[in-house]
């Protein structure tokens, strides 16, 4: 199992890939059943102006979609990053049987992180969490797209500086 769960995530940093080529923060995901993918996913909340439209969320439409069921019972979701609250209760809500994730959240992670709602024992539905698979990979692409990120805004603060003119003269 943990072969398929470092090819699985792979495809996961893929789509995480090009959602940062893309600007958005660079997180991916697949659901997998029975070794197919039903849905490969990433954050798309700057382009579609959508604070759910996080990589689980819509991997998550799009396999209920493709599996014609609000139940995805049998099926693992590969995410680069601890979900958040929101991205959990959508996993516990689907019935997802196992979640596998890359790097841990500590601002946001709700897998251990900041708190555990997907091993929620008043809830009725707890899947099976695997963290920290290829997370090296997974969090050295997230504080890359941050760093980048940071260089461009001192960038862009610096020419503004320089491109002010002066008050006094």
């Amino acid at each position: 199992m943990q072969a398929d769960d470092e090819r699985w995530m792979r495809v996961a940093l893929d789509a995480a890939r090009d959602a940062a080529l893309a600007g958005e923060v660079p997180v991916g995901a697949v659901i997998v059943r029975d070794d197919n993918a039903l849905a490969v996913t990433a954050n798309r909340t700057l382009r579609a102006h959508d604070a759910t439209a996080h990589a689980e969320t819509l991997a998550v439409r799009a396999a209920c979609a493709s599996a014609r069921s609000w139940r995805l019972t049998g099926c693992t979701i590969y995410v680069t990053l601890e979900p958040c609250a929101m991205c959990a209760g959508a996993l516990v809500l689907a019935r997802i049987d196992r979640v596998v994730f890359g790097a841990w959240d500590e601002k946001a992670g709700m897998a251990g992180s900041v708190g555990d709602l997907l091993r929620h024992p008043r809830l009725n539905h707890r899947p099976e969490v695997r963290a920290g698979v290829l997370a090296d990979e997974c969090g050295s692409l997230l504080r890359e797209f941050f760093r980048a990120r940071r260089d461009a805004d001192a960038r862009e603060n610096d020419t503004r500086l320089v491109d002010t003119p002066d008050a006094s003269g």
